[in-house]
């Protein structure tokens, strides 16, 4: 398969290449230059396999050119081997809702399912070489524990996690920060998850620094955990087959309800998609509005959430502009220059026909987490309290499925404010809870961030 970026459709990479550079060199993100559609009978045959061999069959699709599908299929298996369910992920009904529990992985977030297949890929694409790949990522509290979890005590890799100075959880924080692995090393900047990301992006995009480090990203704006992500809308449609079925998802960075878009893309029958987000509200005003308009981040009670730069939406954007990498270069620099840039009605329209949002506050979202614990008996994270209210706008018959992209424990404080049921801590973390934290503190500077790199590795 054939990459693209956003910015420049003449630009070409292969699945090797794009997996390790994470975002193009003109600051665009990588695309396929064409996408599969599955028709009737492959949707069917889909159906009927298990987890492992369904991922298999979606990402060889995409990196056919680095892989054998035998050995992408063992790769896979290996990625999961220490989830504490077989088949990935879970699925509950709950009345007219359908849960599902993508948590089961080493850090009880859904980010475990792209990273720990994005671990192994590094190990095999980067077996043969003699120069050490430094990741860096940020993180608003998931992705870099998860990363963590996937990247930690490798050979060839070192991994650097920004994340915003108290603005995560402390369970998020303490399970990213007690890993005394001698490749991580945890930063937290004073600032917002949207400084994190755009000290990684600044990073990337100056091209001496990103090639005298190596250095490669496991953010969502990395496709491989794009197409990883694909492959629970499959599975967990197949499990409803024959219905009409939306999907809720909480999102941010809009990187996991934009593998839903691919998947609808791959033929895959989906209604809606719900984009469930918090006050930071970015995602729902641009798809209802068409103004895209980054404010000041608000802290929340769904702090993996508090974005107001969804990096992701620059893919969605190439669809709705009709592949105009000129325009989407416009766009891009207006945001920039001028702090936003608005959509047409014909351009709002191309979204519409595929995504609802809808704002949750943290007030809802709290009611939200007593009112289902009181009538199922289950207590629901904070991001996914945020999808169960958004479908609750959604009247038209279809049956909805909730991502849940998060286990409660991890956001304690919120869980005691909204109900007094008690969450047992899971197995995976109880050892972790003692553990002396280690991590450095910097200002929210390109020159500190890159200089405290430098000395790390040399």
């Amino acid at each position: 398969m054939e990459y693209i970026s956003t910015r420049n459709k003449n630009l070409s990479f292969n699945f090797k290449e794009i997996f390790l550079r994470g975002l193009a060199p003109d600051g665009g993100l990588f695309i396929p230059k064409k996408i599969k559609r599955y028709n009737g009978e492959e949707i069917k045959k889909l159906s009927d396999l298990g987890y492992i061999d369904l991922a298999t069959e979606i990402l060889f699709n995409f990196c056919s050119s680095s892989f054998e599908k035998n050995k992408l299929r063992n790769l896979i298996e290996k990625s999961y081997k220490n989830f504490n369910t077989k088949e990935v992920i879970k699925i509950k009904k709950f009345g007219d809702l359908n849960l599902i529990e993508l948590y089961h992985g080493p850090t009880l977030a859904f980010k475990d399912i792209a990273m720990q297949v994005l671990g192994n890929i590094y190990d095999e694409l980067n077996i043969s070489s003699d120069k050490k790949v430094n990741i860096i990522v940020a993180t608003s509290g998931d992705t870099g524990s998860a990363a963590i979890a996937a990247l930690n005590e490798r050979k060839n890799i070192n991994v650097f996690v920004l994340h915003p100075h108290n603005k995560i959880s402390k369970i998020q924080r303490k399970i990213m920060t007690t890993i005394g692995s001698h490749n991580v090393y945890n930063v937290a900047i004073k600032g917002t998850f949207d400084d994190c990301q755009k000290l990684v992006k600044e990073m990337f995009t100056e091209n001496t620094f990103r090639e005298k480090i190596n250095m490669s990203g496991v953010n969502s704006i990395n496709w491989a955990r794009i197409i990883c992500q694909i492959v629970y809308y499959f599975y967990s449609y197949f499990k409803l087959q024959n219905q009409k079925v939306s999907f809720a998802v909480p999102t941010g960075n809009f990187g996991d309800i934009f593998a839903g878009y691919v998947a609808k893309k791959m033929g895959l029958p989906i209604d809606k998609l719900i984009v469930a987000t918090n006050e930071n509200d970015i995602l729902e005003r641009v798809i209802n509005t068409g103004e895209y308009k980054p404010t000041k981040v608000k802290p929340s009670l769904s702090p993996s959430m508090d974005v107001q730069i969804s990096s992701n939406f620059e893919r969605l954007l190439f669809d709705v502009l009709n592949e105009d990498d000129k325009q989407v270069k416009i766009f891009m620099n207006d945001l920039k220059s001028k702090g936003s840039f608005s959509l047409n009605q014909e351009q709002l329209a191309f979204i519409k026909k595929d995504f609802i949002a809808k704002k949750i506050n943290d007030k809802e979202t709290i009611e939200i987490i007593k009112s289902f614990s009181k009538v199922h008996n289950f207590v629901l994270d904070p991001h996914t309290a945020t999808a169960v209210g958004a479908s609750n706008y959604v009247k038209d018959g279809s049956k909805i499925l909730i991502l849940g992209t998060a286990h409660p424990y991890k956001f304690l404080e919120t869980i005691k404010m909204a109900t007094s049921q008690q969450v047992e801590i899971p197995k995976q973390i109880a050892h972790l809870m003692d553990k002396k934290e280690n991590y450095d503190i910097l200002d929210n500077k390109l020159s500190d961030v890159k200089h405290y790199i430098l000395e790390k590795i040399s």
